[in-house]
């Protein structure tokens, strides 16, 4: 056998042109493919499966839920005392400051509360307990004392760089002396059920309305259709109550979840709703 027959037992022929053009491509493509799917697989490890259980709204909530809730109750509040700067901050302030909503600045934006903090304790307490601009009177809570819109003040300023002082509490034993009258005051006044008031044990909506709601409804800023303004409702209500239970507490647009306040309980922000709709019908 001559060498060249014994070569040619080991060679790959190509009789036409198509079969050399095919070897090409496949030696061409076939890398590509390779990496194509391997970055596939990639992201498929890293993608969230939203249809899985484990992302459900129920289970998320679950995850997320607060170890305890607000309570809505005077008498409570009076034995417990002003609240802190950074519990009025959570509960009224952070539905538009802690995303930035209708131009309020954000908390820790140094930039934005730079000329703020120029203005001084004093001035930037006394424009947010009359209100400025979309912001309310007292950020839209109503219920807050002059202390405890002072203490917020403080939290948001020194979260930014400020260096303001924060508020003394009121002596202990006025304090006392004041929620022992309050007490006496309301055991000698006869029980009186306001119309339309919760029936007890359920949620107060109007008081979880003015806490956590009015800040942005009240004004109709950041978008939001102003309470018992009828023609704003109107197309909502449409959608019906359980597609607005669904976006007070998951979200929409400028709204945060649950209005930013996310220690409320689902029930809790039902109510408010309830009472909105109530103003719209």
């Amino acid at each position: 056998m001559s060498q060249n027959e014994h070569d040619s037992g080991h060679e790959i022929q190509f009789d036409t042109p198509k079969q050399v053009i095919t070897l090409l491509a496949i030696t061409f493509l076939l890398p590509i493919l390779i990496v194509v799917l391997a970055l596939q697989f990639i992201s498929n490890m890293r993608s969230v499966d939203k249809d899985s259980p484990a992302m459900a709204p129920d289970a998320v909530a679950k995850r997320l839920k607060p170890v305890g809730n607000v309570a809505f109750d005077n008498a409570g509040d009076a034995a417990q005392g002003p609240k802190s700067g950074e519990d009025i901050y959570k509960s009224v302030c952070s539905a538009c400051h802690a995303s930035g909503a209708a131009g309020a600045p954000k908390l820790g934006d140094k930039g934005k509360w730079a000329p703020l903090l120029k203005e001084g304790q004093k001035m930037l307490v006394a424009t947010a307990i009359k209100g400025e601009g979309a912001m309310p009177p007292r950020g839209g809570g109503a219920g807050l004392s002059d202390l405890e819109i002072e203490r917020a003040v403080v939290y948001m300023a020194n979260s930014a760089g400020g260096k303001f002082k924060e508020p003394a509490a009121p002596a202990p034993e006025k304090s006392a002396a004041a929620a022992s009258a309050q007490d006496k005051t309301a055991a000698a006044a006869p029980e009186k059920v306001a119309a339309g008031a919760p029936a007890a044990g359920k949620a107060d909506g109007k008081k979880i309305f003015e806490s956590a709601c009015a800040v942005c409804h009240g004004a109709g800023i950041a978008g939001a259709p102003k309470a018992g303004d009828k023609a704003a409702w109107a197309p909502r209500l449409k959608t019906g109550m359980d597609a607005l239970y669904a976006s007070a507490l998951k979200g929409k647009g400028a709204m945060p979840a649950k209005g930013g306040n996310n220690a409320l309980a689902d029930t809790d922000v039902k109510a408010a709703v309830d009472y909105l709709m109530g103003l719209a019908k």
